[in-house]
């Protein structure tokens, strides 16, 4: 699975010859200035919530690619109503569906949401992912919650996305014991360094993983890693 970041909290995932991109927002982020939108692949475009640091440019990249959005009902009713977007596959929490790519199972955040012109957006949440070679969780922005415990009771995770900025979500202590709840040693840390409040220290946090035997990725802007499957799932704490 390769994974390209596009800043914040923006991520594309190429995986069993599609692509797709969760919560754009680039065109709107200093951070990102470098990126061209579009050039960005989309053949699904998955919302955490209804933020706009998190769906800034996700209409104009769906109409370009046509993109099918998956997102929690009210995201997916307000973009057809108010855009006229009507390719869109609704979902709601402890739900799953099988697209081409693999399975989605939408799960529990801990966060807030509303929608740009101030509606209603709907219960944040996060997304599991389950594919023949490779299954991942992105946790959205959220709080640590027990509700991550019930994660590896169904899925057994090669990686995590997790947000790791502090002030608006978990910081990388609390990721560290998501880390545990959810039975995944492997993370991609999102959501830090965009502006002011939620700026860490990179090196701080990942010697806090390296000493949890556990791995904190952060790659750069318009970089792409390649992750392999996990053969085993052990953890160090």
């Amino acid at each position: 699975m390769k994974l390209t970041y596009y800043g914040h909290a923006c991520f594309g995932i190429e995986i069993g010859g599609k692509h797709l991109l969760f919560d754009p927002f680039i065109s709107h982020n200093p951070l990102a200035a470098h990126i061209d939108i579009n050039t960005i692949p989309a053949d699904y475009i998955l919302l955490s919530h209804g933020h706009f640091d998190h769906l800034a440019d996700a209409l104009s990249i769906a109409q370009r690619t046509q993109a099918k959005l998956i997102a929690n009902y009210e995201i997916i009713t307000w973009y057809a109503d108010k855009h006229s977007y009507t390719k869109g596959h609704s979902m709601n929490h402890g739900g799953a569906w099988q697209f081409s790519f693999g399975k989605v199972k939408m799960v529990n955040a801990v966060h807030s949401s509303c929608l740009p012109d101030g509606a209603y957006g709907g219960n944040p949440n996060g997304f599991v992912v389950e594919t023949p070679n490779f299954n991942f969780y992105y946790a959205g922005d959220t709080a640590l919650t027990m509700d991550m415990k019930l994660i590896p009771r169904f899925t057994k995770l090669d990686a995590a996305i997790l947000p790791i900025g502090d002030n608006y979500t978990m910081g990388p202590d609390e990721a560290l014991v998501a880390c545990e709840l959810i039975q995944c040693t492997r993370v991609v840390g999102v959501h830090y360094d965009t502006f002011g409040y939620i700026k860490i220290d990179q090196a701080a946090a990942q010697q806090k993983f390296a000493q949890s035997k556990c791995e904190l990725l952060l790659p750069a802007i318009g970089e792409t890693i390649e992750l392999r499957r996990q053969e085993k799932y052990k953890l160090g704490f």
